[in-house]
């Protein structure tokens, strides 16, 4: 394999840093041409001084000469603003492109570099749940290999590299089922974004955590999967495993079942995607199976965790309801992690906003930006008049 140049949109969050881990480990495979960042100026200078890429961008423009006085000793060219993300991320230096952004943010540049023809290593899930068809369109326009960082989708893609071109029955997704699993419904209603918080398997940003707490997370797993694998919802089955030893599994026409395994451990799927499709060595915690003892299974509680069902109605209508959907939930994630609201007014707040979105059966990309726009801004207005 090559020496890769990555661009790592998105360097300071959970999985930007975790991928620095793993070009820390291979000096000799990988190489930084670019880093993103928000807001985070402290670790983003940081990471530069380290890894010395050819850019970085911070996003928020106002800390544009924060980050360019303290880098300009060393050469590194700096940006600012989203536009400076996307083109820099089509550029001809790079190699293959990490987006690690939060949320409805990754879909802009996630455009950009497959327009340019990039390798996308994709952990930004929000891209498929909110503009699934126009993305999907243009990875097959443009022949670009779209390799999933996520847990789940890696473990069914590296499944499916065994299946020889057999035909898909089902894909169990498996889910830790949160922080929340064995609550009563009455004491979750209740729940503070600090006992959200608590995951008890990964460790990732705020803003996934609350999805996960929900399950929201693992519904926009569902709907990216079904666009990764061009699966329909229906033989999407989500299955709590409270483990997170099995990732996912891929059932066949005959009954076989492949499972993809690991420790909780999101530096190798993310190494996977950009080695792929050699494996390399990897200083983590291997399996010892008669430690871990026992491997445990559940249904899915969509009473306790309506956001799931949410989610499958969304991708079974169609259209631009995800995208409203996924924006819903953005704004109403951030005010419960800012006590504007309480958990259960989360669900509530997206089934209004579905409900009130002007259906779009087959969206265009300028569809999927005024549909985001719209339904966030309807979110943050029930948010303010609650």
């Amino acid at each position: 394999m090559e020496k890769r140049n990555i661009a790592i949109l998105g360097s300071t969050g959970s999985i930007g840093q975790q991928a620095l881990d793993v070009v820390r480990q291979h000096p000799d495979r990988f190489s930084v041409d670019l880093l993103t960042a928000h807001r985070n100026t402290d670790l983003l200078i940081r990471q530069a001084r380290e890894f010395e890429p050819n850019a970085v961008v911070i996003r928020d423009e106002s800390l544009y000469k924060t980050v360019a006085d303290a880098l300009q000793p060393l050469g590194i060219k700096v940006f600012a603003g989203m536009d400076s993300i996307c083109s820099l991320a089509a550029a001809d230096s790079v190699d293959i492109v990490l987006t690690a952004l939060v949320g409805y943010s990754g879909l802009k540049p996630t455009i950009a570099a497959i327009k340019a023809g990039k390798p996308i290593a994709l952990a930004n899930k929000e891209t498929l749940v909110a503009g699934g068809p126009v993305v999907m369109d243009l990875v097959r326009q443009y022949n670009v290999p779209l390799l999933p960082v996520d847990s789940e989708h890696s473990a069914i893609f590296q499944c499916l590299l065994g299946a020889a071109g057999n035909r898909i029955r089902k894909i169990h997704l498996t889910a830790s089922g949160g922080p929340f699993r064995t609550w009563r419904r009455e004491d979750i209603e209740k729940a503070t974004f600090r006992e959200a918080l608590q995951h008890p398997q990964w460790n990732m940003g705020a803003k996934i955590t609350i999805d996960s707490a929900t399950m929201m997370n693992k519904g926009f797993e569902m709907i990216e999967a079904r666009w990764l694998f061009d699966t329909a919802p229906e033989d999407i089955r989500i299955v709590v495993h409270p483990q997170s030893i099995i990732h996912s599994m891929v059932e066949f026409e005959d009954g076989a079942v492949l499972a993809q395994m690991g420790h909780p451990d999101m530096r190798e799927p993310i190494q996977f995607a950009l080695s792929f499709p050699d494996r390399l060595t990897l200083n983590n915690r291997k399996l010892d199976f008669p430690a871990i003892g026992s491997l445990t299974f559940e249904e899915p509680d969509f009473e306790k965790f309506p956001c799931l069902g949410l989610a499958f109605e969304a991708i079974r209508r169609g259209g631009n309801l995800p995208c409203a959907m996924n924006a819903a939930n953005e704004a109403a994630v951030a005010a419960y992690l800012h006590e504007k609201i309480a958990f259960y007014d989360i669900p509530r707040i997206i089934s209004e906003i579905m409900g009130r979105t002007a259906f779009i059966e087959k969206p265009s990309l300028e569809d999927i930006l005024q549909t985001n726009k719209e339904a966030f801004d309807r979110a943050n207005l029930l948010i303010d008049n609650k």
